[in-house]
């Protein structure tokens, strides 16, 4: 086993890991709470994913059975009313209004599968024109957009505003590929969503919106510039940070099936490892309670010195608090006498843990957590240049 690639572990008795963390990557700093490939840091929730179904935490909001998850757009709400067909999907009433979901979502990642009529009638905006607006606020258009293209000889089968065809963000930014089937076929919109972030009126973040149709990327984190509308450019502007998921009746029988949403958290609520809101504050507490979790488990009173030291300088790196850096000392202290009292036959046998006690040094060292003169690693250089431990054999 490769120690390195564990970092410094501790066992208790026989049979336990207490803890498979140590000093590997960069420590934590004033904006990082975590270590670089930090054994602290929690790890993800496990989910399942099965090819072609839902993840396992999605919200099912139309599985071709029912429209319970829905309602009316129109004013006063209402059941919604679209027809759900024998094959499993719904299709748009013209003129009976949009549906809205009944429960409210911020950023998200939301799959959605459509089809345009297969018999084509009308051109441009009039060809199976839909919308999905993640937060009844920015449209994602749908639309019959096949064959909506320059041919060779300047023809355009299907002609239509590029920022209003299928993919685009509507009215702002034109997909970076036209990936529509045709007429009738089953299509595949997957959005990552994230909404603006406002402290008070003033816009700290304006919202992304990338998409895949049909497995292509489309929208490529594009930020938003406005609240999607017709014809106009409305600016963006603060809304609650959580509201329904609607669909637009644009007068054609588009169809819908195989809706699923995941929330997924902002990323304005990390704040305390790296990105764009971290809080100083928040990364400090943060590095002081895991810490004081470490120091719970770390027993200095250990008769091996050696990883009673190790546990310590893995708090250290969290928090050079007084009272950690007292029992560093102490360690220390006892530890290199251990080893200036060993004849210069045994302290050859101590090599491997001189040599990884210098490597958490120059780890603490590096990231300014200790002082070059940290006593323990001026101890640790003599120790190597007295036995020769830095010459190759």
């Amino acid at each position: 086993m490769d120690v390195r690639k564990l970092g410094l572990f501790s066992v208790c008795g026989m049979s336990a890991i207490v803890s498979l963390a140590g000093l590997y990557g960069d420590t934590p700093d004033a904006r990082h709470a975590w270590a670089v490939h930090d054994w602290n840091r929690p790890l993800p929730a496990k989910i399942t994913a099965e090819p072609g179904q839902p993840p396992s935490d999605a919200v099912i909001l139309f599985d071709g059975s029912n429209l319970d998850a829905w309602e009316s757009t129109k004013r006063g709400g209402g059941p919604a009313t679209w027809k759900i067909l024998e094959d499993g999907a719904m299709e748009v009433i013209g003129g009976s209004g949009g549906i809205k979901t009944k429960a409210a979502f911020g950023d998200c990642q939301l799959h959605i599968e459509w089809a345009s009529p297969k018999e084509v009638k009308g051109s441009g905006q009039g060809r199976g024109n839909s919308g999905v607006f993640p937060m009844n606020s920015y449209e994602v258009q749908v639309l019959d957009s096949y064959e909506t293209e320059l041919l060779p000889d300047g023809s355009n089968k299907n002609p239509n505003y590029a920022d209003g065809q299928a993919s685009a963000i509507y009215g702002e930014n034109p997909p970076l590929v036209n990936a529509c089937r045709a007429p009738g076929e089953w299509q595949s919109y997957d959005i990552i969503f994230h909404q603006p972030i406002w402290e008070g009126d003033k816009l700290k973040y304006p919202g992304s919106m990338t998409v895949l149709h049909n497995g292509v990327l489309t929208q490529d984190h594009w930020e938003m510039e406005g609240l999607s509308t017709h014809c106009r450019r409305r600016a963006l502007a603060p809304h609650p940070t959580k509201l329904p998921l609607s669909l637009q009746d644009h007068g054609n029988p588009t169809r819908f099936r195989n809706i699923w949403i995941r929330e997924i958290p902002s990323r304005y609520e990390n704040t305390t490892h790296g990105g764009p809101a971290v809080n100083e504050a928040d990364v400090l507490a943060l590095r002081q309670k895991t810490a004081g979790e470490l120091f719970a488990k770390a027993n200095p009173a250990d008769s091996n010195k050696k990883g009673a030291l190790d546990r310590m300088l893995e708090v250290i790196s969290y928090d050079t608090a007084d009272q950690y850096m007292k029992i560093v000392d102490e360690l220390s202290k006892a530890y290199i006498a251990e080893l200036d009292a060993l004849d210069s036959t045994a302290i050859q046998s101590r090599k491997g843990d001189v040599l990884s006690l210098k490597g958490s040094c120059d780890v603490l060292t590096r990231n300014a957590v200790v002082p070059e003169t940290f006593p323990l690693k001026v101890a640790v250089l003599r120790i190597i240049k007295a036995n020769d431990f830095d010459k190759k054999k």
